[in-house]
């Protein structure tokens, strides 16, 4: 396994890392979900992301107790929460990033995991309705107690990362050190352009995730449609027509051709693709069967396959490289 820094903090973190969105506690029974940590743990995966609205807490629940009945050592892992949606409640002050749920959230969190502390915590998404100035407060009074050690932001704008930015410099405080974008082969101008200005000045940590397009980035959507994917669940109509155009399915067969001359697969070079990016300091697996979860652990492997030749030619089968703008 290959580690990278977290942004610029000092945090080592597994270039693959395993997470549990639509999986734990919901699309997988409590076995299997076993089985998946296991089998990432044992392969150098040092990172497992989670948020209190998966699975309305379940998910937070099931990870809890495995990580307590596998009783690793606390310092060889690191483990996630996100505060925003809630677990499920809708009342006043049950979601959102106002002081009160984000203090409330992180105990229920550390409460399902079984830890003392969250190593990261995220801002799931930004909140309109609460100053800026209370949500910075609030992550950095729980990192004065000992409850975080890290927090960042989910899907922000590089316009509302800085502000906590310079919130956080003008108080004296701590500011976001990761943010958590969607990340793919389709999905680019955030993590490539965005924010490549960041990078630069306060430095940014990218924990990507759905590297596979929510599964379309390998062959199994080339054909007749599978049964048991995470397209074919209840509730993801959305996911499966934005996801499953024609358009991008003509491109996947193109990339599977890639993958095929380079001696692996489509899923493997999807997430080699991702990695390539040195902003990029862990990329998000899921999965829903262990043998898939280890196919796409070896992806670090094709990483010296990936050519500047290579990665031109998928460019060109892309079509949408990220150009900056002229000035």
């Amino acid at each position: 396994m290959e580690y990278r820094r977290l942004g610029n903090s000092g945090l080592q973190i597994s270039a693959l890392s395993l997470g549990s969105w639509l999986t734990f506690g919901k699309q997988i029974d409590d076995a299997t979900a076993e089985k998946l940590m296991i089998a990432a743990y044992e392969k150098g995966v040092n990172f497992f992301d989670n948020a209190e609205i998966y699975a309305r807490g379940e998910s937070e629940r099931v990870m809890g107790r495995i990580l307590a009945k596998m009783n690793w050592d606390r310092s060889s892992y690191l483990v996630s929460s996100k505060v925003f949606f809630g677990d499920g409640g809708k009342l006043p002050n049950q979601t959102g990033l106002n002081r009160k749920h984000v203090l409330e959230a992180c105990h229920a969190a550390l409460k399902r995991l079984q830890v003392d502390y969250l190593d990261l915590f995220f801002c799931h998404r930004p909140d309109k309705n609460t100053p800026i100035e209370e949500t910075v407060w609030a992550m950095n009074h729980l990192i004065q107690q000992g409850k975080v050690l890290y927090w960042g932001t989910s899907e922000w704008s590089a316009q509302e990362i800085m502000e906590a930015h310079r919130v956080a410099a003008r108080l004296n405080l701590i500011g976001p050190v990761m943010e958590q974008p969607e990340y793919n082969m389709f999905k680019r101008d955030k993590v490539e352009l965005e924010f490549s200005q960041i990078y630069k000045t306060v430095g940014l940590g990218n924990t990507i995730w759905s590297p596979l397009a929510s599964g379309v980035l390998t062959d199994k959507y080339l054909g007749k449609f599978p049964e048991g994917t995470r397209l074919g669940m209840e509730g993801l109509e959305w996911l499966r027509e934005r996801a499953l155009t024609p358009e991008r399915l003509e491109k996947v067969r193109k990339i599977s051709g890639v993958a095929r001359e380079l001696g692996t697969s489509t899923a493997k070079l999807a997430v080699a693709w991702c990695l390539k990016n040195p902003n990029v300091s862990t990329v998000i697996l899921g999965a829903s069967k262990v043998g898939h979860l280890e196919e796409t652990l070896t992806a670090v492997d094709v990483l010296s396959q990936l050519t500047p030749a290579v990665m031109e030619r998928i460019d060109e089968i892309l079509g949408n490289k990220p150009i900056p703008p002229a000035f």
